[in-house]
C-alpha cells in the first residue's frame, strides 16, 4: 500500500512538470508573438501593400488587444473554468496565426493581430492561474515560477531572433504559421496534462467594468504609441491620454461600488501586491526600451542583418533564464523576497544607465554586451519573486483576476516603454539635427546620442522602481501559513499538496 501511494505520488509530480512544460510553451508562443513580426515588417508591409503610416498597426494591434482585453479575460477564464479557457484561447490563437500568416492584404493581417492579442488576453491569467494552482509546495513553486518567468522575460528577445532567421531564410509569412505547429502540440498536452479545476460557481463577469477598463487601456497605449511620432505636445495625444485617465478614474469608482468587481480593489490595497506589480510594470518598460535601442542601433548604425541582429540579443535572453532557473529558484527559500526584487532592478538600471556611453563608434563588446549582460541578470531576479509575491494568499475566486493583473503590469508597461522611449529617442535626435547640414556623420551621431538619451531614461525609471520595491514589499515567501489548509478545495488532492506561503 505504502509502496502504491509513493508510485501515485511520483506520477503525480511528474505529471505537474510535464504539465509547467505546456503552459510553459503556450507563455513562449504568446510572448513570441510581442516582437517577432518587428524585424519581418517591412517584407509584410511591401507585400500587403501597406503604406507607412498604417504600418504600426502590425505591432500595435497586438499590444492593444492584449494589454486592453487582459481583466475582462481573467474573470471570463474563471467563469468558463481554467483549462478550457486555456484550450479555447489556444485554439483561436493559432487560427489567428494561420489568417495572418495567408493574409492577402493589409486588413486582413491587422485584423489577424488584433485577433491574436484577444485571444492572448483570455490566454495568459489561464496559463498564470494554472500555474499557481499546480505547485504550491514553496520549492516546487519557486523553482516553477523561476521557469514561467524566464520563458516569459526571453520570449520578447526570441521573436526578435526568430523572426531575424525565418526573414532571412524563410518568408516572413513563417513569422506568423510558426504558431500552427506550436498551437496543435499545445492543445493536445493542455487535454492530456494540465488539471481541470471545475470552473467558479456563481461567476458573474461585469462587462461595463470590462469595457471601461479596455477603453482605457487601449487609449492609454494608443497616446503613448502616437506620442512616438506626433509628439507629447500633440492635441491627439493629450485628448488620448485625456481620455484614458477618465475612463480608468471611472473605472476605479464603479469597482469600488459593484457586487462583483472585475478587478477587486483590495487587490491592489495590498502593499506587497502593489509593489509587486510596480516592480514588474517599470522593469518591462525597461526591457522593452531596450530591445527598442539594440533592433535600431544594431541595424541602423552598426549594420548588423536582420540574423546578426537577433544573434546579438540573445546575451539579454541567456542571462535571465540562467539566473531565473539556476539562482533565483535556489535563493527564495532562504533570501527574504526584497533582497531579490531591489537588487535585480538596480542590476538591470545599472545596465541600462551604461548605454549613455554610446558613440557612432562605439563597439559591441564595450557597450551593449555589458548592458545586456547587466538587464539579463537583474531580470532574472526579479521576476519570479514578483509573480510568487502577486499571486500568494490569492482566494481562489480571485486568482484569475490577479494573474490577468500581472500580464496586464507586463504588457502595458512593455508598450508604454516602447512608446515613451522611442518619443525620447526621436525627440534628442530631432533637436540635434535642427538647423544641421544632416550629414552622414551629423545624423549618425544625433541617432546614437538619441538612443543613449532612451537607455539613461530607462535605467533612471528602473532605479526609481527600485527603491519603490524595496519600501513596499515587505512579504516572507520563506515562511508557511500557520494552520494552513493542507491544499487548495478547488484542487484535486492530487495536485494541492500544501498550503499558500505565508505573508509577514
Amino acid at each position: 500500500m505504502v509502496h502504491m501511494t509513493s508510485a501515485g505520488t511520483e506520477r503525480s509530480i511528474r505529471h505537474r512538470w510535464w504539465g509547467l512544460a505546456v503552459i510553459g510553451l503556450a507563455q513562449l508562443m504568446v510572448m513570441l508573438d510581442t516582437t517577432i513580426v518587428n524585424i519581418a515588417l517591412p517584407w509584410a508591409q511591401r507585400d500587403t501593400g501597406m503604406s507607412d503610416v498604417d504600418r504600426q498597426w502590425v505591432v500595435t494591434g497586438y499590444t492593444l488587444a492584449f494589454g486592453g482585453l487582459l481583466l475582462l479575460g481573467g474573470r471570463i477564464g474563471d467563469l468558463l473554468g481554467r483549462r478550457r479557457a486555456f484550450t479555447t484561447a489556444v485554439i483561436g490563437f493559432t487560427a489567428a496565426s494561420a489568417l495572418g500568416g495567408a493574409a492577402p492584404s493589409a486588413g486582413v493581417l491587422v485584423a489577424s493581430r488584433v485577433g491574436q492579442g484577444v485571444f492572448a488576453a483570455l490566454l495568459m491569467p489561464a496559463t498564470l492561474a494554472l500555474l499557481t494552482t499546480s505547485f504550491t509546495e514553496p520549492r516546487e513553486r519557486a523553482k516553477a515560477f523561476g521557469i514561467f518567468s524566464s520563458v516569459a522575460s526571453a520570449g520578447g528577445a526570441l521573436g526578435l531572433l526568430g523572426g531575424g532567421v525565418i526573414t532571412e531564410y524563410l518568408d516572413w509569412r513563417w513569422c506568423l504559421y510558426v504558431n500552427v505547429p506550436i498551437g496543435i502540440v499545445v492543445v493536445i498536452g493542455g487535454i492530456l496534462l494540465l488539471p481541470n479545476p471545475p470552473a467558479q460557481q456563481g461567476v458573474k463577469v461585469d462587462f461595463l467594468g470590462g469595457v471601461l477598463s479596455c477603453a482605457g487601456m487601449v487609449a492609454l497605449v494608443y497616446g503613448f504609441n502616437e506620442a512616438a511620432s506626433a509628439g507629447w505636445s500633440s492635441g491627439r495625444v493629450i485628448g488620448l491620454l485625456a481620455v484614458a485617465l477618465v475612463l480608468l478614474a471611472v473605472f476605479v469608482a464603479l469597482q469600488a461600488k459593484v457586487r462583483n468587481p472585475l478587478l477587486p480593489l483590495r487587490v491592489l490595497a495590498d502593499r506587497n501586491r502593489a509593489g509587486a506589480f510596480l516592480a514588474i510594470g517599470l522593469t518591462m518598460i525597461g526591457l522593452f526600451g531596450l530591445l527598442f535601442i539594440l533592433t535600431y542601433q544594431l541595424q541602423e548604425v552598426m549594420g548588423f542583418s536582420p540574423l546578426k541582429t537577433g544573434l546579438a540579443i540573445l546575451p539579454a535572453t541567456v542571462g535571465t533564464v540562467l539566473v531565473a532557473t539556476q539562482v533565483t529558484p535556489r535563493l527564495m527559500p532562504i533570501v527574504s523576497a526584497r533582497l531579490l526584487v531591489a537588487p535585480g532592478m538596480a542590476l538591470a538600471a545599472a545596465g541600462l544607465l551604461n548605454l549613455g556611453r554610446l558613440q557612432p563608434d562605439s563597439s559591441y563588446a564595450m557597450t551593449l554586451l555589458p548592458t545586456q549582460i547587466l538587464v539579463g541578470l537583474g531580470l532574472g531576479l526579479v521576476m519570479a519573486p514578483c509573480i510568487n509575491i502577486a499571486t500568494n494568499k490569492v482566494p481562489p475566486s480571485e486568482v484569475g483576476v490577479v494573474s490577468a493583473f500581472v500580464s496586464t503590469s507586463q504588457q502595458i508597461g512593455g508598450s508604454v516603454g516602447t512608446a515613451l522611449l522611442n518619443t525620447i529617442a526621436m525627440t534628442v535626435t530631432a533637436g540635434m539635427l535642427r538647423g544641421e547640414s544632416r550629414s552622414e556623420a551629423s545624423v549618425s551621431e544625433a541617432t546614437v546620442r538619441g538612443f543613449a538619451t532612451a537607455g539613461m531614461s530607462a535605467g533612471a525609471i528602473v532605479l526609481i522602481g527600485a527603491v519603490a520595491a524595496g519600501l513596499l514589499i515587505t512579504t516572507d515567501l520563506r515562511k508557511r501559513e500557520e494552520n494552513a489548509p493542507a491544499s487548495d478545495p478547488t484542487e484535486p488532492a492530487s495536485i494541492a499538496t500544501s498550503g499558500p506561503t505565508r505573508a509577514q
